[in-house]
């Protein structure tokens, strides 16, 4: 069974198995789609078809949706979603940091957690990305990526929510993600409300953020370019990996 500091996080709600299996499944959903992700989508449905309705439903969702939509707009869909607007990062630092020299820390941080299990990056990859926690968590350090993704508990909600807001089909698979992992509470909700209300941390060393609003329907917000373009994983772990 994953270990866990327990002053920390809750255990997992899922076993091992089906725990790699769903971070693999969502890691796989979340990247930049491609004739090779198409390839997998009955991989992807069998495995969700193993893990609990909670993860399974929203997975083959979407499933659904990307092979009734031509790849050229899913992928136009994804940069305008991911690539182009802020609220939609996939960068799990940006959230907690914002553009600021913090966060130059913190991605450190993570390269250190993961060296540390045994894996080195491309040096393309940004160790934060989302895909890349979830993939490393599947196939190498569990532990790890369960005290990371709660350590940024708050900023995968706050994407949970903009998604939802943006009607976005992907809100189905970080849906996904956040049936794997502990109910937001606590100073977590904290966090996440305080992020909703005044947005990353920023300085002047980069962009020009500003608030978010409880409602972006009553305070909307141009979509900006964040300059982060698709990572390429390279996804060679099986799904279902344990």
């Amino acid at each position: 069974m994953l270990r866990r500091p327990r002053d920390r996080h809750p255990a997992p709600r899922l076993g091992d198995r089906d725990l790699a299996t769903a971070w693999q499944v969502v890691s796989l959903l979340l990247d930049y789609p491609d004739e090779a992700l198409l390839g997998r989508l009955a991989v992807v449905r069998e495995a969700a078809g193993t893990l609990p309705a909670s993860v399974r439903e929203p997975v083959c969702r979407f499933v659904a949706f990307v092979e009734s939509t031509p790849l050229s707009a899913l992928q136009r869909d994804y940069v305008e979603t991911f690539d182009v607007t802020r609220r939609c990062c996939l960068y799990l630092t940006y959230f907690a940091h914002g553009d600021t020299r913090k966060r130059g820390l913190a991605l450190v941080q993570f390269k250190q957690a993961y060296r540390k299990a045994g894996v080195e990056l491309d040096a393309a990859e940004l160790p934060d990305h989302l895909c890349v926690v979830l993939e490393f968590g599947a196939a190498h350090g569990p532990e790890t990526a369960w005290t990371l993704l709660n350590d940024h508990r708050a900023g995968i909600e706050m994407l949970r929510i903009a998604l939802a807001d943006k009607g976005s089909p992907w809100h189905d698979v970080v849906l996904a993600l956040v049936a794997t992992l502990p109910e937001l509470k606590g100073e977590d909700e904290e966090k996440m409300l305080a992020l909703i209300a005044q947005g990353p941390p920023s300085e002047e060393v980069g962009l020009d953020l500003q608030p978010y609003a409880m409602d972006p329907r009553l305070n909307p917000r141009p979509s900006d370019d964040l300059d982060h373009g698709p990572v390429d994983l390279g996804h060679t772990i099986p799904v279902g990996a344990p």
